[in-house]
C-alpha cells in the first residue's frame, strides 16, 4: 500500500491536504466527558454556506495596496490566518471608487485589473478549508488621509489630509454634508444626486467582481463613521432633502445600496457592519423625540427594514468613529475593557433572534468569548488585533476550553 503526501484538488499549486479542515474541532477527551462541544467551535450554516468554526477574522486595512491592487503583502497576511484555524476572513476595507479610500494605500474594487491578486489570495484560501470574505466601502468624508504610521511621523495635532503631492484627493472628498470629521480632516462637499447614484452603481460593479473573484460573503461597511455611517447619523447628516431629517430620511441611502448589492449578490451571504453608538455626549434623543446621534433605538430600527427586505444574512455590531470626541466606556485602568461592545450585539440578538449577530471589540479570552456565544449575546466572534498578536488563537483557544481543533499538518509538531 503506497502512502501519498496528497494535495489539494484543483489548486493552482501543490499545497498538503488537510483533512478534516484546519481549526475543524475534533473529539477530545474532556469534551467527550463533558458532552459539550465548544460554542466557538460547533460550524454555522448561513444563507447555504457553512463555517468551520465561528471565530471570524475582522477586516483590518493594511495600507499596503498598489493604487487599490492587493499585493503578495495581502497573500501572506490574509493566508496566514487562513492556514491558522480561523472559521472564516473578511479582507480589509476595500473602496469600491478611487476617492472612497481612507488613505491612498488602501484596497480597492473599482477596476478588473484588481480581480486577480484578490482571486489568488481566495483561491489560497479556499485550498486551506477556509470562507474567505471582503468588506466593501466607501470613506466619505473621512477619505484622502494618511495611513496611521505617517501621521504619526508628523505629530500630534498635525493634519490628517493626505495633499495631492501626498497621492491624495483632498479636493474630492464628500459625505452627506459638508461637515469635516474634524479641523484636522479634510473639508468635505455635499454628495448630489448623480454623486449617489455613481457610488451605487460602484457598489453594484464591485459587487459583480465578488462573484469573479469567488468570495464566499460580502460585508458592507456601514461603520465606523465612514459614508454609510455618515448618512444614517444625524451628527453627520445635517441634509433637508429626502436623504437627512427624519430617520426614514436617513436611511435611504443607505438601504438603497444593501437592495442594489442585494439584487446582485442573491445566493451567498451579505454581513453589514454597524456603528451601533455615535458616543458623543448626551442621549440618543431628546425629550421632544429629536434624534440628536445614532444609538442602539435606530440600530433596531434599520435591523428591522433590512430584515423585511431581505438585504442582510448577518450583523457586525461594532460602535463608533462619527464623532471627533467620542466618549468610549466602559474603561478599566485607562484601557476600555474585554468585550466592550457586546451589549451593543446583545440588545440588537435580544430585539431580532433570528438574526444571526457578530460580536466584535477587545475580544482575547477564550473562555469570555465562549460565554458570549453561551449566553446567547452573539453567534459569533470577529477578532482583529488580538489575531495580529496571536494568529494561532483559534487553535490556542481550543485547548483552553479544553478541547481540539485541527492544526495544520506542515505545524503539528510546533503543539
Amino acid at each position: 500500500m503506497s502512502h501519498l503526501n496528497i494535495g489539494v484538488p484543483g489548486a493552482r499549486e501543490y499545497y498538503p491536504m488537510n483533512e478534516p479542515a484546519i481549526g475543524t474541532h475534533l473529539s477530545s477527551y474532556a469534551w467527550l466527558q463533558s458532552g459539550e462541544q465548544p460554542e466557538l467551535f460547533k460550524p454555522i450554516e448561513i444563507k447555504g454556506v457553512t463555517f468551520k468554526n465561528r471565530i471570524f477574522v475582522s477586516p483590518m486595512c493594511q495600507y499596503s495596496s498598489a493604487d487599490g491592487h492587493a499585493t503578495d503583502w495581502h497573500l501572506v497576511h490574509i493566508g496566514g490566518f487562513a492556514t491558522r484555524g480561523v472559521g472564516a476572513i473578511c479582507v480589509e476595507a476595500t473602496s469600491v471608487v478611487p476617492e472612497g479610500r481612507i488613505s491612498p494605500e488602501d484596497a480597492g474594487l473599482w477596476t478588473d485589473s484588481q480581480i486577480a491578486p484578490l482571486k489568488r489570495i481566495v483561491e489560497f484560501s479556499h485550498s486551506q478549508g477556509t470562507k474567505i470574505g471582503i468588506q466593501l466601502a466607501h470613506a466619505g468624508r473621512k477619505a484622502s488621509t494618511y495611513a496611521p504610521w505617517i501621521k504619526d511621523r508628523a505629530g500630534h495635532g498635525t493634519s490628517w489630509v493626505a495633499q495631492e503631492n501626498e497621492n491624495g484627493w483632498p479636493n474630492n472628498v464628500y459625505g452627506p454634508s459638508a461637515i469635516p470629521w474634524s479641523e484636522t480632516y479634510p473639508s468635505p462637499k455635499a454628495a448630489t444626486e448623480q454623486d449617489l447614484q455613481y457610488i451605487e452603481d460602484a457598489f453594484a460593479a464591485a459587487t459583480k467582481r465578488c462573484h469573479e473573484i469567488g468570495f464566499d460573503f460580502i460585508e458592507v461597511h456601514g461603520a465606523h463613521g465612514y459614508l454609510i455611517h455618515e448618512f444614517v447619523s444625524p451628527l453627520s447628516n445635517t441634509r433637508t432633502d429626502q436623504y437627512g431629517g427624519s430617520l426614514e430620511n436617513r436611511l435611504r441611502f443607505p438601504t438603497r445600496i444593501l437592495e442594489r448589492i442585494r439584487s446582485e449578490w442573491k445566493d451567498k451571504p451579505l454581513f453589514v457592519r454597524i456603528s451601533a453608538t455615535d458616543w458623543a455626549d448626551g442621549p440618543e434623543k431628546s425629550e421632544d423625540g429629536t434624534w440628536l446621534q445614532w444609538g442602539i433605538e435606530q440600530s433596531n430600527a434599520w435591523v428591522d427594514k433590512l430584515l423585511t427586505l431581505g438585504v442582510i444574512d448577518l450583523l457586525d455590531v461594532s460602535s463608533g468613529g462619527n464623532w471627533a470626541k467620542q466618549k468610549i466606556s466602559p474603561v478599566a485602568g485607562g484601557n476600555i475593557e474585554h468585550g466592550y461592545q457586546v451589549p451593543f450585539a446583545e440588545a440588537i440578538k435580544k430585539a431580532h433572534p433570528s438574526l444571526i449577530v457578530g460580536a466584535v471589540g477587545t475580544i482575547t479570552d477564550p473562555m469570555i468569548a465562549e460565554s458570549y456565544l453561551r449566553d446567547g449575546k452573539a453567534d459569533v466572534v470577529f477578532l482583529a488585533r488580538e489575531l495580529l498578536r496571536n494568529p494561532h488563537w483559534a487553535i490556542k483557544a481550543a485547548k483552553a476550553l479544553g478541547s481540539e481543533a485541527k492544526i495544520a499538518n506542515q505545524y503539528e509538531r510546533a503543539w
